[in-house]
Parts: C-alpha cells; sequence; structure tokens
C-alpha cells in the first residue's frame, strides 16, 4: 500500500484556486494541555461573554457565560468526586438533549477525571442497558422527559446513581419556573419516575459545598491527566454493525480541533461568533464541532433542544445573530422549504459545515442563492473524532467532501487491501491524531479496522488531480436516517425475535426528507398471520424511532447465495426501481 502523494494531489489547478495543503503527516500541535485545560483557559479568556443561550420554541431561553460555564463544571466535578465517591477514569453516562445543564454536566465530567459516554436520548431501555453495561458507567445523567425508563434500566446495569435534569434548568429563576410548568403541566411532557434519583440543582449545591467548607481543588483531579488519556467513549456501529465504544482520547479530540481552526482559519473571528447547535451535542459531529471547536474559538452556541418540526428553530434563528449553522442535508433541505427562512434568511450568516450524511448538490446550490453563503462540506466518522477532511472556505468544491486536515493522511485502497490504481475509486484509509484508540474492551474488533495505524472506513472514495476527495459508495450497508447511523444487522435482530418472524432483511432506499429510509423485507413462519404493522409495532418497543422501519414488505422467501446468505444487495436493487417508480416514500 502507498500514501497518496498529498502534495501533487492538492497541486492548485487554475480553475480550482486550491490553497496548498501541508504535507501528509505534519504534526499536530496540542492547543491545551487536556480538555479540563481547554475549559478553564477558554473561560478566562472570555468570561463575561455568553457561552451558551438555549432557547425554546416559544421564545423563552436562558443563558449561560463562560465563567458560569466553569464555576457550575467544577461543582459538579466535585459532586461526583466527592460526594459520590467517584474515581479517574469512572464512566459517566449522559443522556440529554441540547440544554445548558449538557455543557455543564460534559466538561465536569471531564474535569473530574472521568470518562464521559455520550448516550442518545432517544434510546429505548433495551439500548440503554446494552450502552450502560458495555461501558460500565456508575452514572447517569439524564433528562426528566425520559425519567419512565430509568427503573427498568437500573435492575440491570451497574448504573448507581442517577442525576435527574430538567430542560430548564440554569435558566434564571422566574423564566425557568414557567417554561418548566409550561412542559410539565401544559404540554404534560414529564413522565412519573420511580426510581431514586437527585436532582441537577441539588448536585450542583452539593458540589458548591465541597467546594466551599472543604476547600476541594478541582484541578487536583486533572493534575496527572496524560492527552492520551480516555475521555469519552462514543458509540458507534464502526464498520461492523457491532455497537461498540470509539474510545476518543484527549488528544484525538483536541488535535481534531486544531485541524478544524487551521483549515477555517482567517474565517472565524474568536470571540464574535454565534453558532447554531442545531444537532445534538450527543452526536460526535456537534459534539467537536459545537461543544469543543466552537467554544474554545469564544463562540456563543445558540442550543436547540428538538429541532422537529423545524418551526422550533424560527425564534432562535430570528432572535440571534446566527453565523454558522453545522447540520446535515436533512436540515438544509428542510429550512430551504420553510417560508419563514427562505423569505427571511439570517442576515449574519457567514457560512455553514455540512457533515453526517452527503449533501445534495441542487440543496448546496439552493442554500447558496437563499442565504447568500456557501455551505463547507466535509467528512469524517466517530472514529476519527470526528473530522477527516474539510473544504477549504476560499476554494469550496461542491460536491467533494473537500481536502485531508492537517497531519491527516489517507490511502485508497482495492479490494485485496493494496493501493488502488490511479484515478480508480477505493476504500478510504485514514491516517491521523484524531483516528480513534480503538474500540472499548474490543480487541478483536479493533484490529478488524485499524491496521498498521490506518483506519480502514468503509466507505469507497475516489480523489482529484486537486487532491479533493469524493465518496462515491459505501463498502458496508450502513443506512443514514437524518444523519443518525442506522445497522440493518441490529434492526434484524429486533425483527427476528418478533413472534411469527421466520426471516428478515433490512435495506436503506432513498428519502426526500431524512436522506435514506429503513426498509425491511419479512417472511412469516408458515402459519402466523403476520402483518407489516405489527412488525413495526415491535420495533417501536426496542428501537430509537429513526431505527424502525418506515416500509416493511412480507416475502415468501429471500433470495440467498449458494452457502445460505441473504443477498441484501438484490433485494436493495429490486425495491429501488420499484421506490423510483412509486415515487419515493415520504411521512
Amino acid at each position: 500500500m502507498t500514501t497518496l502523494d498529498l502534495d501533487r494531489t492538492t497541486q492548485v489547478s487554475a480553475r480550482s484556486a486550491a490553497p496548498a495543503a501541508a504535507p501528509a503527516g505534519t504534526p499536530v500541535s496540542l492547543p491545551f494541555r487536556h480538555l479540563p485545560d481547554m475549559v478553564d483557559r477558554t473561560c478566562e479568556r472570555y468570561a463575561r461573554q455568553h457561552a451558551f443561550t438555549a432557547v425554546l420554541p416559544n421564545g423563552m431561553f436562558g443563558n449561560l457565560s463562560f465563567a458560569h460555564v466553569r464555576r457550575d463544571a467544577d461543582r459538579f466535578a466535585a459532586f461526583l468526586r466527592e460526594e459520590l465517591g467517584l474515581a479517574a477514569g469512572d464512566r459517566v453516562a449522559i443522556q440529554l438533549p441540547n440544554s445548558l445543564a449538557y455543557p455543564i454536566c460534559a466538561f465536569g465530567v471531564l474535569k473530574a477525571g472521568c470518562v464521559l459516554v455520550n448516550t442518545n436520548p432517544l434510546y429505548t431501555p433495551a439500548e440503554m442497558i446494552h450502552q450502560f453495561n458495555d461501558s460500565g458507567a456508575r452514572v447517569l445523567v439524564i433528562v426528566d422527559l425520559f425519567g419512565d425508563k430509568i427503573a427498568p434500566v437500573l435492575e440491570r446495569t451497574g448504573i448507581e446513581h442517577v442525576v435527574l435534569v430538567r430542560l430548564t434548568d440554569r435558566f434564571s429563576r422566574l423564566p425557568g419556573f414557567v417554561a418548566y410548568n409550561v412542559i410539565k403541566y401544559w404540554n404534560r411532557l414529564v413522565p412519573a419516575c420511580t426510581a431514586p434519583t437527585i436532582s441537577f440543582q441539588e448536585a450542583l449545591s452539593r458540589g458548591a459545598r465541597h467546594l466551599h467548607e472543604r476547600s476541594v481543588d478541582v484541578a487536583a483531579y486533572t493534575a496527572a491527566t496524560s492527552p492520551d488519556d480516555l475521555a469519552v467513549l462514543q458509540y458507534t456501529g464502526g464498520t461492523t454493525g457491532v455497537s461498540k465504544g470509539a474510545m476518543l482520547s484527549h488528544r484525538n479530540l483536541l488535535a481534531n480541533v486544531a485541524q478544524i481552526e487551521e483549515r477555517v482559519a482567517g474565517n472565524v473571528t474568536h470571540g464574535a461568533e454565534c453558532p447554531l447547535a442545531v444537532l445534538p451535542l450527543y452526536h460526535i459531529f456537534a459534539f467537536t464541532t459545537n461543544l469543543l471547536y466552537f467554544f474554545q474559538a469564544g463562540a456563543r452556541n445558540v442550543l436547540v433542544a428538538n429541532p422537529r418540526p423545524l418551526s422550533n428553530l424560527q425564534r432562535a434563528i430570528e432572535n440571534y445573530p446566527i453565523s454558522w449553522i453545522p447540520g446535515v442535508n436533512t436540515l438544509f433541505n428542510g429550512l430551504l422549504n420553510e417560508e419563514w427562512f427562505a423569505d427571511h434568511p439570517p442576515p449574519k450568516l457567514r457560512g455553514s459545515i455540512a457533515g453526517g450524511t452527503a449533501l445534495h448538490t441542487t440543496v448546496a446550490e439552493r442554500w447558496q442563492r437563499v442565504t447568500g453563503t456557501p455551505i463547507i462540506e466535509g467528512y469524517g466518522l466517530t472514529e476519527c473524532s470526528p473530522v477527516v477532511t474539510l473544504n477549504p472556505f476560499e476554494a469550496n468544491r461542491p460536491g467533494s467532501i473537500g481536502l485531508p486536515l492537517l497531519g491527516t493522511e489517507v490511502r485508497l485502497l482495492n479490494a485485496y487491501g493494496e493501493a488502488a490504481a490511479p484515478g480508480e475509486p477505493g476504500e478510504l484509509a485514514v491516517r491521523g491524531p484524531q483516528v480513534m484508540q480503538g474500540y472499548w474492551q474490543r480487541p478483536e474488533e479493533t484490529a478488524k479496522v485499524i491496521k498498521d495505524g490506518w483506519l480502514l472506513t468503509g466507505d469507497i472514495a475516489e480523489i482529484d488531480a486537486d487532491g479533493y476527495l469524493r465518496i462515491v459508495d459505501r463498502k458496508k450497508d450502513l443506512i443514514i436516517v437524518s444523519g443518525f447511523n442506522v445497522y440493518p444487522n441490529e434492526v434484524e435482530d429486533c425483527i427476528a425475535a418478533c413472534p411469527g418472524v421466520a426471516e428478515v432483511a433490512v435495506v436503506g432506499l432513498p428519502d426526500a426528507k431524512t436522506g435514506e429510509m429503513v426498509k425491511a423485507f419479512v417472511v412469516a413462519k408458515p402459519g402466523a398471520a403476520l402483518t407489516a404493522e405489527q412488525v413495526r409495532e415491535h420495533c417501536k418497543q426496542y428501537l430509537a424511532a429513526y431505527k424502525v422501519p418506515k416500509a416493511v414488505e412480507l416475502r415468501a422467501e429471500l433470495p440467498k447465495s449458494p452457502v445460505g446468505k441473504v443477498l441484501r444487495r438484490e433485494l436493495r436493487a429490486e425495491a429501488r426501481v420499484t421506490h423510483q417508480e412509486e415515487g419515493g416514500v415520504n411521512g
């Protein structure tokens, strides 16, 4: 295998005006010693400025200054270490939507020297149980909107303590009181919680007592922290389809922050930006882009807990000087179809960053026309913290995922693991400081995707004469719904447990609203009166909503190879033809 000659491939053609790229493997200097150091130094520099603003659909909001972020993160760290008795390296699961509590808890976990386990709030108890048992999490921080999930999870995991968060925690007193009562009593969104919990406010109060009465020094918790220590367990199906935790170190994440900074230098003004955090912060894209990169740039992140319907974003976009929007194709396309957005796009918008799934060229072109600003497309994956490539702002090339970031090497490999012929597509392999340490407690799975320091992404790419990359296909059968990964094996396993199911195969099909949709092909057991709706209802009990098949087709048999393996590719090809003839599925 040979490394792409990035000095050659990033040469500038007369038409591209692409910037010269640093040689492959250029060392990346870490801007901070570790993530807690980043939090402290950033909060000290921008102490009086707004760091986070949480906006509810009705326009009610709460603010956190950088100084308050540091104060509350210290209190939460002291609570974890002094009150709950956690030690360095212990895992803490955070299951929160975008809210003022999220950065406090995330930074507090890191400042305690513990490991953050990001968890999707939409997970079912079955999904939570798997992740908490796999990670060995001792503490769960969860929003009260899903408090009814806690009791069954505690019975089957090692979770010892639960911190219950309100969506309005850290709002000013009167707005917080009014907003919470609307959510609880008018909207009736807060279910009864029978499990033993401690409120987030009480946790901060107890942490504050330890800091003030015992003069606890929070800095001591991370005095021995190394850049190579584990910081975050970010769960993903990876390239094999098995849910597992990507081990991201302080070095991995800080290197990615430095790499992004180098690529956007001159286009982001520190201390003056106002990015919109629509994507959930527990998702690795928003985690690194909003929570880490824009935070250390002194930006005011505007947080939206739930972007559905998209009208929930109207108050945030109209009332704040939004300058950047990290998002996915589905979000950009949806906003363009909102009359209020198309008629009055954000006047201060400087640019948007697309990731998570392929950006449609028509969406990028229309966005440029409507907003007068570009969408800068990049590529990444959880195992790379996540950003691998990003288009230069001054030389954005629509349809491309851009150039490798500083210090990032790429290879294109053929089916034999050798260098693909010049001009031929190949599997994208990546090496750089942002590549994960491996999968948590899964050395065999790690060995499958990391070969001699190179991460095999499972995505097929091609490269042009200027070094710009483009993803042309996926090696595996991964389905991406609204930017979220859906792994057919997981959905198939769930459906296989449904009474009356004999065989099942799951594929992804194009969808105008979500990018892709999940379709299941099911063979019923002889004599079983199985219906498509029964299969969907079964999935709703055990899978997050975006994983539930939008379409279920009952069949007499499934196509198989000579050795009995179900041929998904044949089902997908056939289904795509039918799907196109029917005009697609939206709903």
